[in-house]
Order: C-alpha cells, then structure tokens, then sequence
C-alpha cells in the first residue's frame, strides 16, 4: 500500500479519471493520501508579455475549480495545479513532493505512441516512484 498518491488529470484528452481515482483508493494505505494533479503548460514569453498577470492567476483558479469538479468535489482527495511540460512536471512534482505512487491514465494510443500516450511513457521511464498505467 502506498502513503502518497498522485493522479495526474489531464483535461485535452478523454480519460476515465473516476477510473484512476478507483484504482489511488485501493492502493492508498490507511492514513495516506491522494494528490490530483493537473499541469498547466506554460505561456510562450512572446506571448506570456501581452497576457495581465491577473488574468494568469484568474486562468489558475478556473483550473482548480474544473479540476475539483472533474473529481466530483471529491473530499478524500487534494487539488494541485502546476505549470510546466506535462510528463516533465508531473515527475518533478513526485520527486519534490515525497510520491510514492503515480496512478496515471492512458489514452487508447495511435501508432506514435505505440503502447502508452507520451505523457505516460515519459512517467513511466522517468519516475522516481511506482507508476500504475490505468487504461
């Protein structure tokens, strides 16, 4: 059983995030806890100097709140947003934040991809801690 869990939420793909949260459940150990994280990729600097630093933070808080929805205001579970490279940030999270687990969905993936989605691939290889690919 593992004390930290984190489950990456992605909102560009069709993923059964209810599907991953199941699977965090059974693996988390009494008394542990589950992270969902979703990755905000980041403003181009060409861009990011036009955009008003509050409406960044406006972007930042409509986030959580679609991602605290998409987990049905799930209350067992604790929102993260953070901003970088989806699989980069994902690992880097889990590194800086003691994971022990990644539940981690995939995406039913095309020939580019081979087995698993890219994200996931990346997770996989690059983890610090176990990673559980939900289909």
């Amino acid at each position: 059983m593992y004390s930290n869990i984190l489950v990456p939420i992605a909102f560009d793909h069709e993923r059964d995030t209810n599907a991953a949260l199941a699977v965090a459940r059974q693996l988390r150990a009494a008394g542990g806890h589950i992270t969902a994280l979703n990755v905000e990729e980041e403003v181009p600097q060409f861009v990011a100097r036009y955009i008003p630093e509050d409406s960044r933070a406006d972007s930042r808080e409509a986030i959580t709140e679609a991602l605290r929805a998409r987990i049905g205001h799930a209350e067992d579970v604790e929102v993260a947003v953070v901003t970088g490279h989806g699989g980069e940030a994902i690992v880097d999270y889990a590194r800086d934040h003691g994971i022990d687990c990644i539940v981690i969905a995939s995406h039913r993936p095309g020939v580019q991809d081979y087995f698993i989605g890219s994200t996931a691939a990346r997770v996989v290889r690059h983890a610090p801690c176990a990673v559980h690919v939900v289909r």
